[in-house]
């Protein structure tokens, strides 16, 4: 999954919050926000079984041959690697694969070595920075490209999709993993403030995007076949998680709010300000570190073409 998850040369990523960042395609991430490597990591272990399956499916679809050669001999390109667990989890289901994992952002891509290394992949995954809206770098013949939570940052995606197919083997294949709205975590009545308050917090940050990054919620399959790809496959992946068992669930929620709560200074009221606040003090009753309650839920729908 971006986060999921969360997710080639042009990662830029979008928080809580607005303007994209030069960035290489990633889940929450926006120039000046703190935590967004830490946000991506907690995003990858929290939700890994959704990433799992939407990441065992393009594999199973890569396995078939491309071209001359099967595709776990080929190249693969996570583009907007953010801090790789896609490129990770690639590496390791395409054991004989060289990935190449694009960012804009070395110090995540400084993680993605750090994970490669961990993992027992790192004489098969390297990292490259690069932004995509400057063009491509020089990969080609690409075999797989997986973009999570990253095309919608592309000034151009079409433009893009059509140059990524002309670097790309006969037959080979673009995986996009996209989320419509962001992953959702809380209740509609939280015990403070007015009911509905993650409602409104949304839709204050689909504001923001609407005019940061306009192609968020983009119908990915249309746009695919417009740059001359054909759709094989589309599959929703379902998050669905009521008071989710994972240790690290509290600190992630903690994590997207604590960014939301810089992404969308100035444009909350003073009653859902204060909502967030309490949230967001992890001494107080209401603490996101302390809840009980959570719930995550979204749907990231993965789209895969074929050249």
């Amino acid at each position: 999954m971006t986060h999921t998850h969360h997710d080639g040369a042009d990662h830029r990523t979008h928080g809580p919050g607005g303007a994209p960042e030069r960035r290489h395609h990633h889940v929450h991430d926006e120039p000046g926000l703190p935590g967004g490597d830490d946000l991506l990591d907690l995003d990858g272990e929290v939700l890994a079984a959704r990433w799992a399956e939407a990441l065992d499916r393009v594999a199973a679809l890569a396995a078939e041959p491309v071209g001359s050669r099967a595709t776990s001999h080929a190249r693969v390109v996570d583009l907007g690697a953010g801090t790789g667990t896609g490129a990770i989890g690639l590496a390791v289901r395409l054991p004989d694969a060289e990935v190449v994992a694009v960012d804009v952002a070395e110090q995540s891509l400084a993680r993605v070595a750090a994970k490669a290394q961990a993992a027992g992949v790192a004489d098969r995954v390297r990292t490259l920075v690069a932004d995509l809206d400057d063009g491509w770098p020089d990969l080609a013949p690409v075999d797989l490209t997986w973009a999570s939570m990253s095309l919608h940052h592309l000034a151009d995606p079409v433009r893009s999709l059509a140059e990524l197919r002309a670097i790309t083997s006969p037959r080979g294949l673009v995986a996009v993993s996209e989320f419509d709205e962001p992953v959702r975590f809380l209740p509609d009545d939280l015990g403070i403030g007015r009911p509905g308050f993650e409602d409104r917090a949304v839709a204050a940050l689909g504001s923001v995007h609407a005019e940061a990054v306009p192609h968020i919620g983009a119908p990915w399959a249309t746009l695919l076949t417009e740059a001359g790809w054909t759709v094989v496959d589309q599959h929703e992946v379902v998050i669905d998680e009521r008071s989710p068992g994972h240790p690290l669930a509290g600190r992630y929620a903690r994590a997207w709010f604590d960014r939301l709560a810089h992404g969308l200074e100035g444009r909350l009221d003073a009653d859902d300000e204060q909502t967030l606040a309490a949230l967001l003090d992890d001494d107080g009753p209401h603490a996101l570190l302390r809840r009980d309650d959570l719930h995550l839920h979204g749907i990231r729908t993965l789209t895969v073409a074929r050249a």
